[in-house]
């Protein structure tokens, strides 16, 4: 049947056709089925969505990702026909009721996934049996093997390869931004690719962007990689391992990241920019993804015996992920921060630490031992500050770039202490939800930054931490966001009073 192409100004998330009811009924098809779609030597299988009001008969409404893969104009006529569902599918059920996968069977539903032949319905059914029943280790080494086959593989002319990664948790967290110009500086090349936010405060590459261009080529990342050492730059604009960008997207509704997937989430990643060396931080703590030592150490196992099989040396960092590391959250409050260690500020203490010991961690790896003294001297030289400015030119940033240039949120206010005493606890999640209400990470200049940390005392009346917004509206619900869910959590010295027995006369 051959139907003619209406283009709707809409995405679905999925390669979606529109069709007429009557149309459906011709071909005998029912909402969600499939089809195949012909035209002028473009062709692919698209996931039926039914009208009878939005589209006429004899028309075919073509939306977001099937529009540009047909490359079609409104009015071409397109053949349509019925196809079957992906033999995935009956791989993903399998999953589900809890049986193992064979690697062919691993390749054949990553490689659907990466062409999105499966729907929503179908690619979250294939995250919830990865969340229920997990995978071994071999499956999960044969599904990292197939994420790195199905996008770009950056090869560079000489190496070592030295990355980090964290699996996150820990708001704060902009140590990157100090560890690449650390690395590039001491001669190594550290091609350093980083997400955006999905439900903390701030991603890698959200913060990045408040002074550089991090959507990078292939090409692009490896040109400035070997000239500079260093590179700060976007996953989602290079192809690596697409899969993972859609699964991801399954996963953030319903609020699960299987094990499975997260290994070979990172690993899919570093091995398809060649990683030789990496190094995992497991923020660690309550508050983050990772609860207990114990499971600290189950995961740290887990990202080594999968490096061994990717033929990647892995070392892991347990740190602790308890309340935020600096004082910074949020993308301009991050870099800022961050910009003004490497321009000489002797703290925060706690990112500076967890920076130095990090890059100690993958200095030793390559060979280079008494590695943390070797970073602070690196750092307070004044080294990993022009080596910034190196990257940050490379990628079209503004040539010499200071923490001055970075611009913050015009509008703030101040979190007052109610009363004094000592601040007992620090809620990751609820000031992540306060610096998202202010803004963050869309509006770079939005987030918060914390005058009082865990252990800090405070007295009535003080500030605990501070407010900023592009937008005065956002910066009031924040405000009352904060006020109801008390963040920063202030005790005295006394926690409870248990008293004697009474005394009874005889």
């Amino acid at each position: 049947m051959k139907l003619k192409v209406r283009h709707i100004d809409m995405d679905t998330g999925e390669v979606t056709a529109l069709l007429h009811d009557f149309d459906c009924a011709e071909l005998g098809l029912r909402e969600k089925d499939r089809v195949k779609l012909s035209l002028k030597g473009k062709m692919t299988v698209a996931i039926v969505t039914t009208s009878d009001t939005v589209i006429k008969k004899g028309e075919i409404g073509l939306m977001g990702t099937s529009q540009e893969i047909m490359e079609s104009k409104d009015g071409d006529l397109v053949e349509v026909s019925a196809a079957s569902k992906p033999e995935s599918v009956e791989f993903i059920k399998k999953k589900m009721n809890g049986q193992e996968l064979t690697t062919e069977e691993i390749t054949t539903i990553i490689a659907d996934i990466s062409s999105r032949a499966l729907s929503n319905i179908e690619l979250s059914a294939y995250v919830t049996s990865l969340y229920i029943n997990g995978m071994n280790m071999r499956e999960t080494a044969d599904l990292t093997k197939a994420m790195v086959a199905g996008g770009e593989i950056i090869t560079f002319s000489n190496g070592p390869i030295f990355d980090h990664h964290s699996i996150g948790g820990c708001p704060g967290n902009k140590i990157t931004l100090l560890i690449v110009p650390i690395m590039a500086a001491a001669g190594y090349k550290m091609p350093k690719t980083s997400s955006r936010a999905i439900s903390s405060a701030a991603g890698t590459s959200d913060i990045v962007e408040t002074f550089a261009n991090v959507a990078l080529t292939p090409t692009q990342l490896k040109e400035i990689t070997e000239r500079v050492g260093g590179v700060l730059a976007w996953g989602g604009s290079l192809n690596l391992a697409p899969a993972d960008d859609l699964i991801i997207k399954a996963e953030y509704p319903l609020g699960i990241d299987p094990h499975a997937q997260l290994l070979a989430s990172v690993m899919a990643k570093k091995k398809a920019v060649g990683a030789n060396y990496l190094v995992i931080d497991i923020p660690m703590g309550e508050g983050t993804k990772v609860k207990t030592m114990d499971e600290a150490k189950a995961y740290a196992r887990d990202f080594i015996q999968l490096g061994e099989g990717l033929n990647i040396r892995v070392e892991c960092a347990i740190t602790y992920g308890g309340q935020p590391l600096g004082r910074a959250i949020g993308p301009a409050l991050e870099s800022i921060e961050a910009l003004t260690i490497l321009e000489g500020a002797k703290g925060p203490n706690s990112v500076i630490e967890k920076t130095l010991s990090i890059c100690g961690m993958l200095f030793e790896m390559g060979g280079d031992y008494q590695g943390a003294e070797k970073a602070k001297q690196i750092l307070e030289s004044g080294k990993a500050l022009k080596k910034f400015q190196e990257i940050v030119e490379a990628q079209g940033g503004k040539p010499g770039i200071t923490s001055k240039d970075i611009k913050v949120g015009q509008y703030s206010v101040d979190v007052i202490a109610k009363h004094s005493g000592y601040v007992g606890h620090i809620l990751n999640k609820a000031l992540v939800r306060i610096a998202r209400t202010a803004g963050s990470p869309k509006d770079k200049g939005a987030g918060l930054v914390l005058n009082k940390k865990g252990g800090n005392k405070v007295d009535k009346g003080e500030t605990l931490f501070t407010i900023y917004s592009e937008h005065e509206w956002k910066m009031q619900e924040a405000l009352k966001l904060a006020i109801r869910l008390e963040p920063v959590q202030i005790q005295g010295m006394i926690l409870a009073r248990v008293p004697a027995f009474s005394r009874v006369a005889l």
